[in-house]
C-alpha cells in the first residue's frame, strides 16, 4: 500500500519562511519528485521538481525564494520557502513519480499578516 504524507505547512507572515517535508512508503523506484500547489479557484501548478540525480526545475514565480532538495537515501523531497508572499497561499502537494504518479493529501500554507 502506498502512502505519501506532507508536513510543515502553517500560517506565516509575509516575508517569513516555512519548510515542507514529504514522506512516502510502498512506491519502489523513484524517477522524480516534486511539489505542486493549488490556490482557491485556480488549477494545480508545479512549484518545483527534482530528480534523484539532483536536477531541479522551478516555477518562475518562486525562483530565488524557494529551494527544493531531496534525501538521496529515502528519495523524499523537501521544500524550503523563504520570503513568502500572500500569493504563495495554497495547498501544497507532494508528488512522487515511480511506476505510477503518487500524491499526498496536501498541506495548507497561508501567508497573511
Amino acid at each position: 500500500q502506498v502512502h505519501v504524507v506532507e508536513s510543515g505547512g502553517g500560517l506565516v507572515q509575509p516575508g517569513g519562511s516555512l519548510r515542507l517535508s514529504c514522506a512516502h512508503s510502498g512506491i519502489g523506484v523513484v524517477y522524480a519528485m516534486g511539489w505542486y500547489r493549488q490556490a482557491p479557484g485556480k488549477e494545480r501548478e508545479l512549484v518545483a521538481s527534482i530528480t534523484p540525480a539532483g536536477g531541479t526545475n522551478y516555477a518562475d514565480s518562486v525562483k530565488g525564494r524557494f529551494t527544493i532538495s531531496r534525501d538521496s537515501a529515502k528519495m523524499t523531497p523537501a521544500l524550503q520557502m523563504n520570503n513568502l508572499l500572500p500569493e504563495d497561499t495554497a495547498v501544497y502537494y507532494c508528488n512522487i513519480r515511480g511506476r505510477f504518479e503518487y500524491w499526498g493529501q496536501g498541506t495548507q500554507v497561508t501567508v497573511s499578516s
